[in-house]
């Protein structure tokens, strides 16, 4: 007999995002592989105490790294990858059901920071991505 696929959209879905994930994925081991802590340290004078919560430093530079790895364009190409790419949102922390930061967030938190600090960052995340 043969069978038919009707898509039912669920309201609500129990999903572990880690199952979805092949274990030999890149991001998958890279997430493993990069300790991002050291980055509060650094970009801690660059945040007010008071105000609206800001973009996690460690995820903004996940995001940076995303966008170069991937050779995207634009900050709202980033999100709108991240958006469909399970890998990505794995990557960056972020279950299915959270809303990835706004691109213009992006824009906005690479302008805080001085260009020696973001160089500084990324040169370390670049180094530990290419350990093994």
């Amino acid at each position: 007999m043969q069978g038919k696929k009707l898509y039912e959209e669920k309201l609500f879905t129990q999903i572990h995002l880690s199952y979805r994930i092949p274990k030999d994925n890149y991001y998958r081991n890279l997430k493993k592989k990069l300790d991002l802590r050291f980055i509060y340290k650094l970009t801690k004078d660059y945040y007010g105490v008071g105000g609206k919560q800001s973009i996690d430093p460690v995820v903004f530079f996940k995001l940076c790294f995303i966008k170069n790895h991937e050779k995207l364009s634009s900050d709202k190409k980033l999100i709108d990858f991240c958006r469909i790419r399970l890998d990505a949102a794995y990557f960056l922390d972020y279950n299915l059901d959270e809303r990835l930061p706004h691109w213009n967030t992006i824009y906005r938190t690479r302008r805080l920071f001085p260009e020696e600090l973001f160089q500084d960052i990324f040169d370390k995340i670049l180094l530990m991505a290419a350990t093994d």
